[in-house]
Order: structure tokens, then sequence, then C-alpha cells
């Protein structure tokens, strides 16, 4: 399964979300993480995509670890997040009874 986070934040933003990517603790090694990967726009800011990879079985503590890394930023001007976890098909399908 995966862990999705969404960031965003205003441009006038970004030196200070750099200076706390910089001194965010190391996450546990049960998380695989690829990103982030960032875009800008004229209208919405910037926007940061981060994927989290880690076994079913970990799925609270994973929110948990990913949460409290995220909260580094709080403070930081317009900045926002959104966390979701994603399942794999077959696992999509058994939670809805298929």
């Amino acid at each position: 399964m995966v862990i999705i986070s969404n960031v965003t934040y205003p441009p006038e933003s970004t030196k200070e979300i750099a200076k706390r990517y910089l001194k965010a603790p190391v996450l546990p090694e049960f998380l695989n993480k690829k990103g982030p990967y960032v875009s800008a726009s004229k209208t919405g800011g910037m926007n940061s995509i981060t994927f989290y990879e880690l076994s079913n079985d970990r799925l609270a503590e994973g929110l948990k670890v990913i949460g409290e890394s995220l909260a580094i930023y709080f403070g930081v001007p317009g900045y926002k997040y959104d966390l979701k976890p994603y399942f794999e098909l077959e696992e999509g399908l058994a939670i809805l009874g298929l």
C-alpha cells in the first residue's frame, strides 16, 4: 500500500518550507519514501506530492509518523496538507466485500 501526501503553499513561503525540510527528522526504515515531487502554478502556488510505500500492518504507525513529519511546517503562511492511504486494487475490493 501507499500513503500519499499532497502539500500546498504560496510561492512566498518556499524559502521557509525549504529551511524546515532540511531539518526534518529521518523517517523509519519501514517507510519507503518517493519524492517529494514539486510543481508550481500561477493560480495554485506550490504543490508537492510524496509517496510512502509500506506494509498494510504498519498503516496506523505510518500515518502517525508521516503526520508528525508534516507538522514541522505548521506556522508557515499558507501551508496546507492532505494525507491519504491508497490500497492495491485487490485490497480495495476486499474492503468492499468483493
